[in-house]
């Protein structure tokens, strides 16, 4: 054979070769990528265990702005490739690092002149003579735990005089709390007039036409705020931007590519030739508590491309991550343990389970940042220094222990020379609460924990099962997405694979004092009550599906509040506190048809799942205060609030109406599952003439009525959807299928709203009324302006779980466990098929 002849063969071969190998490329990321939503989410949960460590980013691509935590409080994760002398940027951009020129309180004590009646028009001014005013230290507000000087008038007026070293500011921004509407000046030139209120710093840029006007003494700040509604409160200080050289080092990695499953989320981009995919994993397997419960999280980066290439990855994790506020100081220890290298960071002060409320990160605890210590280095740095150190070639070893504030945890990875076969560096984020909630009195230990493990240990245990984990996750991510599929159809499984890790992260796994499991909800941004009952029953289908010990979890909090004999009435309590504070309902109102419906039907649906009622025998006298509650109560309720109180009170609802006989007959259901036939009869015949009473009073031509005899008026009858799952047959077939019809010609363009009322909506329950179809065609059609929703949305935030459906603007709330509701359909379908 010639030469040529031997060049053609040895061309063929590796054309044939390439193709193979371009295709067994191709089907492993088909097979990889078989499982991940199509939708554009909110925002992509990176980091998601619990109320606390819940990372994501908000927006389209990675590297476009900060990550943050669930309130959108920067927690910044940053991530750089070097390949030989070049850098680009694949996670997140640093965050803003502030020098303060003016401080807040939150910073140093400072005082000012104030008046609380109207001044002369002309206060604002330099010139202005404030000596007849009165003097107090900030903050303001009219909670005397929060306030230096105690304000409780419609009307506050401030005047704060300074000094300034230079004038020769690149930037300057206005650093503000705020509680209610608030106008701000600069030397006699407004800077801000703002609405509403803010109940952390928010940045906001001062103009050139108020810097113009600094001097170097006799600046003022001035602020008129007009206390509204509720609470009160007044903050201000000034900063300026801390500038770093990266800019112009490194480069944005060029995004191509977003997947995202179950467990997992996977960016790929392109670096001049190079790719790099990253995957986030939180293997939330709710399945197996051992590797659920263990709050740490791998960050996967593989390097593929032309060969020779030195390449070396960058994490950067703020400090921010273990604190509630920036000023906040943090002590940061790096050691080595079990073959792994650990950046390990937390408050000084420590103040463990001293916070309760909505907006809050933790400050307690330790954040763990952890890599095989193997050609890996780890330093701690000022937040604006440590990618700079990376990029300029300037990283030195720091101390074992490190304390200041606004700190990165750095660390590089030596990948060495790459190739086309790539070359991968896992990451690993954890954290310690030491003690996650304070439940009545008793402080309880995470659930990883309860038995003593420690961080240390349970890193070194999921470094060493990487690949076992990774192996489990994608099995339960395409399982999970295939049976949605089956069930709803792509947009279906699209809506519960974006559900998924935001509604199991929206809770605490811990045991209780008597060795109950305790799955803790917070109610994020609505009022951050712990363990609410009417978050718990919108969620509880995901937990129905895969995990009822942790739906148990959910309830086993409210049935001791009653049975304790804390809780007396005859109906649940709506909370047993405010998260992470356990001691007792703190919200203001009862729920009472509401909670008593929520716990009954849901200690139905547990017995249904598990085939006998040995969890409802164990609460049967108070299951039986609450059905008896509901029978003289439910039928007609009262005026009174429903889960969705944030319409209202609303007298004789329809809808709770039908939850209440859903209740009853799930208490019938439970009688006879326990063999009580008497019982069973009883409550099972008092639903089915409640239900036909309810037809005749709720009938209004084509649909039936918001309220009872309230013509005019509708609304979505999603409490109907227990009737089949549970094989209640209580209310007659018509009904579900008039009102299916009659929704489908009440949609908008994002949804179908929640009643007559307004033309907002809830996802979660449009899911559920979508399930009461009994057909494919009206089961898309309901569910489809939801999918469209989810992915035109232009709030960039986890998925809200209200929203406007004319425009898709969301309402209020968003990462609340209620999504976990879309998994009503799959649900159902299980049932049925048994």
């Amino acid at each position: 054979m010639n030469r040529n002849s031997l060049l053609m063969l040895s061309l063929l071969c590796l054309f044939v070769f390439s193709c193979k190998e371009e295709k067994a490329t191709a089907q492993n990321e088909n097979d990889v990528n078989a499982a991940s939503a199509s939708l554009r989410a909110p925002a992509y949960p990176l980091i998601t265990h619990d109320p606390y460590l819940s990372i994501w980013s908000m927006g389209d691509e990675l590297n476009a702005s900060p990550t943050k935590h669930w309130t959108e409080r920067d927690h910044a994760l940053t991530g750089v490739l070097q390949l030989d002398d070049k850098f680009y940027q694949f996670l997140g951009s640093e965050s803003k690092v502030y020098e303060t020129i003016l401080p807040a309180s939150d910073e140093e004590t400072y005082s000012v002149s104030y008046s609380e009646s109207k001044p002369d028009e002309n206060w604002i001014s330099t010139s202005y003579d404030a000596s007849a005013w009165k003097t107090g230290e900030a903050p303001f507000s009219e909670n005397e735990s929060m306030a230096k000087t105690v304000w409780n008038t419609d009307d506050l007026y401030y005047r704060r005089s300074f000094d300034l070293e230079t004038t020769d500011l690149e930037s300057l921004y206005l650093k503000l709390s705020h509680d209610d509407n608030v106008k701000v000046w600069l030397n006699g030139v407004q800077i801000a007039d703002i609405n509403g209120w803010q109940n952390s710093y928010k940045y906001l840029p001062i103009p050139e036409q108020a810097m113009q006007t600094l001097k170097t003494e006799g600046n003022v700040l001035a602020i008129h705020i007009r206390n509204t509604a509720g609470g009160q409160f007044l903050d201000a200080g000034l900063v300026t931007e801390a500038k770093t050289q990266t800019n112009s080092i490194v480069k944005k990695a060029k995004q191509i590519d977003v997947a995202f499953r179950a467990n997992q989320t996977e960016y790929v981009f392109d670096a001049d030739g190079t790719q790099v995919n990253v995957t986030f994993t939180s293997p939330l397997l709710i399945e197996d508590l051992a590797i659920y419960s263990r709050p740490i999280s791998y960050i996967n980066v593989k390097v593929a491309g032309k060969e020779g290439q030195q390449a070396k990855v960058y994490l950067g994790a703020s400090s921010a991550i273990a604190i509630n506020q920036p000023v906040q100081e943090v002590e940061v220890s790096e050691y080595q343990n079990e073959g792994l290298s650990v950046l390990k960071a937390g408050s000084v002060a420590q103040p463990v389970l001293e916070k309760k409320g909505d907006d809050l990160r933790i400050d307690w605890g330790y954040l763990y940042v952890a890599a095989p210590a193997e050609n890996v280095q780890q330093y701690v740095s000022p937040a604006a220094k440590g990618l700079e150190a990376f990029a300029t070639g300037s990283v030195q070893d720091t101390d074992a222990e490190t304390t200041g504030k606004n700190l990165i945890l750095n660390t590089v990875a030596d990948l060495g020379k790459i190739d086309a076969q790539g070359a991968e560096q896992v990451f690993m984020i954890g954290y310690d609460q030491l003690e996650a909630v304070n439940y009545f009195g008793t402080s309880l230990k995470p659930w990883w924990s309860k038995d003593g493990a420690t961080m240390n240990a349970e890193l070194g245990e999921a470094y060493a099962n990487y690949n076992g984990v990774i192996n489990k996750v994608k099995t339960f991510d395409q399982k999970l997405y295939d049976d949605a599929l089956a069930a709803g159809g792509k947009k279906y499984a699209d809506l519960c694979v974006a559900a998924y890790r935001q509604a199991i992260a929206a809770h605490i796994l811990v045991e209780a004092p008597n060795g109950d499991i305790l799955f803790l909800s917070k109610e994020n941004n609505s009022n951050g009550s712990i363990n609410t009952v009417d978050v718990t029953y919108p969620s509880a289908p995901l937990f129905l599906v895969y995990n009822p010990d942790l739906l148990k979890g959910m309830l086993n909090g409210i049935f001791y509040y009653s049975e304790s004999g804390k809780w007396k009435k005859s109906f649940p309590a709506h909370d047993i506190g405010t998260y992470p504070i356990a001691l007792g309902q703190t919200y203001g109102e009862d729920m009472p048809v509401e909670e008593a419906g929520n716990m009954l039907i849901l200690t139905a649906a547990i017995a249904q799942v598990e085939g006998n009622a040995a969890y409802a025998k164990a609460h049967w006298e108070t299951l039986t205060t609450w059905a008896d509650y509901l029978m003289q109560s439910g039928f007609d309720p009262a005026n009174q609030l429903s889960t969705d109180d944030f319409a209202g009170h609303l007298a004789r609802n329809a809808n709770l109406s039908v939850k209440a006989i859903m209740a009853i007959a799930s208490y019938g259901k439970l009688a006879a599952m326990l063999g009580d036939t008497a019982t069973a009869e009883k409550y099972t015949n008092a639903a089915k003439e409640m239900a036909g009473n309810w037809k005749n009073i709720a009938a209004d031509g084509d649909h039936y009525t918001l309220a009872f005899e309230s013509e005019g008026t509708w609304s979505q009858k999603y409490n109907l959807v227990w009737d089949e799952i549970l094989g209640l047959n209580i209310f007659d077939e018509d009904v579900h299928k008039t009102e299916i019809a009659y929704y489908l010609t009440k949609q908008e363009d994002y949804g179908l709203p929640l009643d007559s009322r307004k033309t907002y909506t809830k996802s979660d329950w449009i899911l559920w009324t979508a399930t009461l179809a009994d057909n494919e065609a009206d089961f898309n059609a309901l569910i489809d302006p939801v999918w469209e929703f989810a992915n035109t949305t232009p709030d960039r935030v986890p998925l809200s779980d209200w929203h406007e459906t004319t425009d898709a603007h969301k309402v209020g709330f968003k990462a609340r466990s209620v999504v976990g509701g879309y998994f009503i359909k799959m649900l159902k379908d299980e049932q049925l098929s048994k």
